[in-house]
This record gives C-alpha cells, sequence and structure tokens, in this order.
C-alpha cells in the first residue's frame, strides 16, 4: 500500500448494497476522493487502512473505525429512529453533511444543508438500513401480492457472481456496485437540493400568507406551482399548525392548460379521501354548465369526486374555494 494515497478498506467476499453506498460516499470528500479501495477480512491489512467499513468487529469513529455487526451495537440515526445503522447509516451520519455540501458545492454553514441532509437519509439512506439489519417494511403477517426485485440491495446483489460463474473479478463487480448506487446517491441529492427544496420554500411562502386570502385561513395560493402534498403536511407539523387553521384547499396554475386550479387538501400525504372535497353537485359538471350552476364565470371542471377542479381564471378558482367553504 502507498503511504501517499489514503485506503478505504471493506470485507471481501460477497458485496452488498451498505458497503457500496458508504464507500461511494467517501469518495465525494477531498480527503478520499483519490483513494485505494481495499476489500479484506484479514486484521493486518484493516489496520494499516484510514478508514474502515462494515468489517472490523468495532465502531471507533475516532479511529475511523466503522462496523455494526459486533455485539452490543446500538447506533441509529438519531433518538426517534428504531432501525439500527448499516455502514451505509454509520458513514452518511459522519460524514454525510459534509458529502452532501461537496456534491452541491455548498459550504457547510449553509442553511439548506440540515434539511437536505434529513430529507436523504429519510428517503434514501434509511432504506439501505432497514434491508441491511433484516428490518421489513410492513408486518410479516402480510403477505405480498408481488416482488420487487428491483431495489437497490436487489441490484447491488444481482452483481455478485452467480453460484455457478468461475473466474470472476470481485473487485470489479464491487466497484460497479459503488458506481450504482453512488449515482443513485448523487441523483437523489441534486433532486433534493434543486428541486424538492425549492418547492418546500414556496410552500412556506404560501402558508405564510395564506391569510391575506381568506381570514380562515384554509386557502393556499401557489405563486407557481410544484409538487405540494408532502411539503404542505410536513410543514403542518413542524409549525405546529392548529386543525382549525390548516388549509383546505391550494390554488394553482396549471402551465400546460393555461388555467387556474383548486384542488382539496387530502387527510394524509398519500390519501385519497379529502379534508373537503368540492361540493357534491359540482362534480362531473363542466365549462358553461359548471358556471351556470356555481355562478362563478370561467367554470372548466369539477372532477367527479370532488377533489380537484378548475377554472379559466385566478379569480375565479378563488371564487370557488370560498364557496365551496360556506358550502
Amino acid at each position: 500500500m502507498s503511504s501517499t494515497v489514503k485506503v478505504i478498506a471493506t470485507h471481501s467476499g460477497t458485496f452488498h448494497a451498505d458497503e457500496s453506498l458508504a464507500v461511494s460516499m467517501l469518495k465525494h470528500l477531498p480527503e478520499y476522493i483519490d483513494a485505494d479501495i481495499v476489500r479484506s477480512r484479514d486484521p493486518a491489512v484493516l489496520a494499516k487502512a484510514d478508514i474502515v467499513v462494515d468489517v472490523g468487529g468495532e465502531y471507533v469513529p475516532e479511529k475511523f473505525r466503522f462496523d455494526h455487526h459486533q455485539r452490543g451495537f446500538t447506533q441509529t440515526f438519531g433518538p426517534s429512529y428504531d432501525i439500527l445503522l448499516s455502514s451505509a447509516g454509520l458513514v452518511y451520519k459522519h460524514f454525510g453533511r459534509r458529502v452532501v455540501a461537496e456534491i452541491l458545492g455548498w459550504t457547510n454553514e449553509d442553511p439548506r444543508l440540515d434539511v437536505v441532509y434529513q430529507k436523504i437519509y429519510d428517503d434514501f439512506v434509511l432504506a439501505f438500513d432497514g434491508i441491511d439489519n433484516g428490518v421489513s417494511q410492513y408486518d410479516n403477517s402480510i403477505k405480498p401480492k408481488y416482488r420487487d426485485p428491483t431495489n437497490a440491495s436487489s441490484r447491488v446483489s444481482k452483481l455478485n457472481p452467480w453460484w455457478n460463474e468461475t473466474n470472476v473479478d470481485y473487485q470489479e463487480r464491487f466497484l460497479q456496485a459503488v458506481a450504482m448506487v453512488g449515482a443513485e446517491f448523487k441523483q437523489r441529492v441534486l433532486y433534493t437540493a434543486m428541486a424538492w427544496l425549492p418547492g418546500r420554500e414556496l410552500v412556506v411562502k404560501a402558508l405564510q400568507s395564506r391569510f391575506e386570502h381568506d381570514p380562515s385561513g384554509h386557502i393556499v395560493v401557489l405563486d407557481q406551482f410544484c409538487p405540494w402534498k408532502e411539503h404542505l403536511h410536513l410543514l403542518e407539523e413542524e409549525q405546529s399548525i392548529a386543525q382549525d387553521k390548516r388549509p383546505i384547499y391550494v390554488l394553482y396554475e396549471d402551465d400546460t392548460a393555461k388555467q387556474w386550479r383548486i384542488q382539496a387538501v387530502s387527510v394524509t400525504p398519500d390519501s385519497f379521501q379529502s379534508r373537503k372535497a368540492l361540493p357534491e353537485p359540482w362534480r362531473g359538471i363542466r365549462d358553461q354548465a359548471l358556471s351556470d350552476l356555481t355562478g362563478i364565470p370561467g367554470g372548466v371542471f369539477v372532477h367527479a369526486s370532488g377533489f380537484i377542479g378548475g377554472n379559466q381564471t385566478k379569480d375565479g378558482a378563488m371564487e370557488m374555494a370560498k364557496k365551496a367553504l360556506a358550502f
């Protein structure tokens, strides 16, 4: 081993998604970007490495040893989590803020960093920890209706040699796994910072200004459309918004149709049940018939389920929202 090139060590033999992700994250850091990757279980080899992940039987951050297999390991991402960390989670917990900052070109003091860091763990890294530790997504008494062999752990597993393959270069295959999960991790970081976070900022602004539209606070108007459901529900909890002050309808412009939409907020982000669907008499009615029925010009449609409707103008959509609240 070269004395000038750092070494990242992990175990030899069959490889898994968690150490693949751990290694790929470390390679984003300046001190490890040119590091050699060594796969071994030999204690003498591991002792010479600059950082060791997923092997070695010890979790000692000050010595850059990050294994999670040893008896008595109890580390989670935080007090609100009950899934133990894998090597991916360990590396992310200790280096994740810096890794995300390097990918985005942000400083470590950027106020946006903590939000992205937390979101990436919840939406990406946590699954690696859960799968590696054998934690099911749902109660085992529920029989899955189908199998999904396309998650990252399954795809990494398939890069390992088949039982009847011979003369396989494990190092080459492992580096393929590192590249694959690393690319997905980077893409998730970029999406979260460049698309998800700006959307959150739009919803924050809309929430703050909602009383300008109606004293109840039940109508939110987005300056620009973005995927808003998840943000709205998260922000309601974060800001401890009382149930009687939470939004009922969200208004936004449909850029493709150049019309305005009024959408009922769902009970939960994934629910089809609305907090207050648009009035039943409006449902399934379109165009002039809708305008005649509501007394609001510019009617376009109301969905048969009442979860969404449309008007030609912002003012028209606002009138629909106010009438629907009073209905």
